[in-house]
């Protein structure tokens, strides 16, 4: 799987379940903190080409997933595309 990139917060669960599941699965990934990097929703909105009202944001590569759950989601899908 190419580099994820999550954008977030530390202090929200999603965002550190989106980090655990790429270090459990050794998925390559960048944590961009939010807080620490002075960002807004709307400075991520502009990276990702689209609005932005929750964290975590996530990208593959330079695809846009979207939020924890569909991350979730295309994680199971690739690693099933792997099984077969």
């Amino acid at each position: 799987m190419e580099q994820v990139t999550i954008y977030g917060r530390s202090s929200c669960g999603f965002c550190a379940r989106a980090r655990d599941l790429c270090e459990t699965r050794n998925i390559p990934y960048v944590w961009v903190d939010m807080i620490e990097k002075g960002m807004s929703k709307q400075d991520i909105a502009e990276k990702i080409g689209r609005p932005v009202h929750t964290v975590p944001q996530i990208l593959v590569g330079n695809h846009y997933v979207g939020g924890f759950d569909q991350f979730y989601a295309y994680v199971r899908e690739h690693d099933a595309a792997l099984a077969r």
